[in-house]
């Protein structure tokens, strides 16, 4: 210890030392001094912040002070002269007020869903021209012909001989397991609520419904040289656009207000598209006339699915207090009949093709319904009160204490023909082409399938209880910011019935009807979204679209056509 005191004392010594001939210099050097060592800070350094942009402040017209006014005016002025002053000030303030109340009507008028046909110029003011005439000619080129539905009877694809049945599956496995993504496009500027493939083979001509009211009608395989977009959300290299697409604005305003829950083609005329929306509006699109003309609407009724059966003539429309309406179209709107039949929204409804007179539907409540409508025909309101007013939409229609007595009625029995319970919500529910299968999704990540023979429909009284014969575990949770996950049958009615439906891991999923999964189809390099929404070709069997949540579609397809 005395060996370091005396290094220490002659080290300070020679310190010392040296600043007194440095002083004699006259220069000043801070020497170095021991301190203890200070603990390692490990915080990182602060980042200089930005300076924050100053947001647009919109111009505004500025209120001017009355009492202002009259202490600019001229002293001196006599009473003729500050009367005539007084009425321009009168009139001018009158004439401000009637231009703000104008503005403000037009401004009320602008969110309104529109209810007066509109022309094709109307619903296309965003594109230019030739955009307007290539959509025409696209048009012209589809209703040469027509090309109705061609729905098979329930006995088809009826196998009493399993190898025939997997012989089926087998051969539609081979053509649909071979399907790629040959084109790509953002046909729509928001996120796709739904999908209808136009039934004409020479064309993969797709209309996809959007959340804003737009309606995108998507020529996929037309030259892609003229068709460009700066939003991509791939990741791929090859991010060129596919075929020509146009967008239509049918519903308004063009907000979360007017998203197209369905299109549907006309049965029996091709050249009609259906739209229904949640403006709470349905329109009717003519490619002949190219007009958009209403045929239905509510009042502050949220329509959430149409369907109509294979003769064109009628429409039946879900909605969400849990009603449907029965719409003949040779008829006017106002002889419309709505039936609550249910106490919660009903998602889907879907016409049985070949026994027209029963309905599925879906409903919030966790329950599939199977109706005969022709026992609903006979609902009165003799002996209860009419509809309450929070249900009324139409001057026919009886709510749910109207309905629940039929239904306990002797002449009610064998209206509800069968009913079964999910664990969760029921999203959608949908007949197969030959009117004997039906599949549905739910909020219970199952899809289920059901197979009900042509004896227990020809019967009337309800259907014998039975499980549903087949039930995929499918991730049906979506959120918010993605589209319900629905299985949509192919219409194709030559080939062994099987549906498709979106995959939570960014693929196509294709099952047949017995549950059997025929294909997975998917681009990890080229599809880096969830394809909500789908559809499939209703006359060439290897082909199938799919949508997203940001408005782009896909097309699948052999790759070497």
């Amino acid at each position: 210890m005395s060996d370091y005191l005396d290094f220490e004392e002659e080290r300070e010594a020679n310190i010392a030392r040296n600043r007194e001939i440095l002083a004699k210099l006259e220069l000043s050097v801070d020497l170095p001094v021991k301190h203890k060592p200070s603990p390692r800070n490990s915080a990182q350094p602060v980042q200089p912040k930005r300076p924050k942009r100053a947001k647009a402040v919109a111009a505004v017209p500025t209120r001017q002070s009355s009492r202002l006014k009259r202490s600019a005016t001229d002293p001196n002025e006599g009473p003729a002269k500050r009367r005539k002053r007084e009425q321009e000030e009168e009139e001018t303030r009158k004439k401000e007020e009637e231009e703000r109340l104008e503005a403000e009507e037009r401004a009320r008028e602008a969110k309104k869903p529109r209810h007066q046909d509109l022309e094709l110029q109307t619903i296309t003011e965003e594109l230019g021209a030739d955009e307007r005439a290539g959509l025409q000619a696209v048009f012209q080129d589809v209703i040469r012909e027509v090309y109705p539905n061609q729905n098979d009877d329930q006995g088809a694809f009826v196998f009493e001989d399993d190898k025939k049945e997997k012989a089926a599956v087998t051969e539609l496995r081979k053509k649909l397991r071979g399907l790629k993504v040959v084109a790509r496009a953002k046909v729509t500027q928001d996120r796709i609520y739904s999908a209808a493939y136009h039934p004409e083979p020479t064309k993969d001509l797709i209309f996809f419904g959007d959340k804003h009211g737009q309606l995108g009608i998507w020529d996929a395989r037309a030259p892609q040289e003229e068709v460009a977009d700066d939003a991509e959300d791939v990741t791929s290299s090859d991010n060129s656009e596919g075929g020509k697409y146009w967008r239509l604005q049918l519903h308004w305003p063009a907000t979360a207000k007017s998203s197209i829950s369905t299109v549907k083609f006309d049965p029996v005329d091709s050249h009609n598209v259906y739209t229904s929306s949640y403006d709470c509006t349905i329109r009717r699109l003519s490619f002949t006339s190219g007009i958009s003309r209403e045929i239905f609407s509510t009042d502050e009724v949220l329509i959430s699915s149409i369907d109509l059966p294979p003769t064109g003539n009628e429409m039946w429309i879900s909605d969400a207090l849990g009603g449907v309406t029965h719409l003949d179209l040779r008829q006017d709107k106002s002889k419309a009949r709505w039936y609550q039949l249910s106490d919660q929204k009903i998602g889907s409804i879907s016409v049985n093709p070949t026994n027209t007179h029963f309905l599925v539907t879906a409903s919030n409540s966790r329950s599939l319904k199977i109706w005969d409508t022709r026992k609903l025909e006979h609902i009165t309101t003799k002996g209860k009160g009419a509809a309450s007013s929070s249900a009324s939409v139409l001057p026919q229609d009886f709510d749910s204490e109207v309905v629940e007595h039929f239904l306990a009625s002797k002449q009610g029995q064998g209206c509800l023909r069968g009913e079964w319970r999910h664990n969760k919500s029921v999203s959608s529910a949908y007949w197969d082409p030959r009117g004997r299968s039906i599949v549905s999704t739910s909020y219970d990540d199952t899809i289920r399938l059901w197979d009900i023979s042509d004896k227990f429909l020809q019967r009337d009284s309800p259907f014998p209880s039975s499980r549903p014969f087949s039930q995929i575990k499918h991730n049906c949770q979506t959120g918010k910011w993605l589209t319900i996950l629905r299985a949509q049958w192919s219409q194709n009615s030559d080939h062994y019935p099987h549906f498709t439906i979106g995959n939570m891991e960014h693929s196509l999923d294709i099952f047949s009807c017995k549950g059997d999964l025929i294909a997975r189809l998917s681009d990890r390099q080229r599809i880096t979204a969830v394809q909500a929404v789908t559809c499939s070709h209703p006359s060439v069997l290897e082909r199938a679209a799919s949508g997203n949540a940001s408005g782009r579609c896909v097309l699948w397809a052999p790759p070497d056509e």
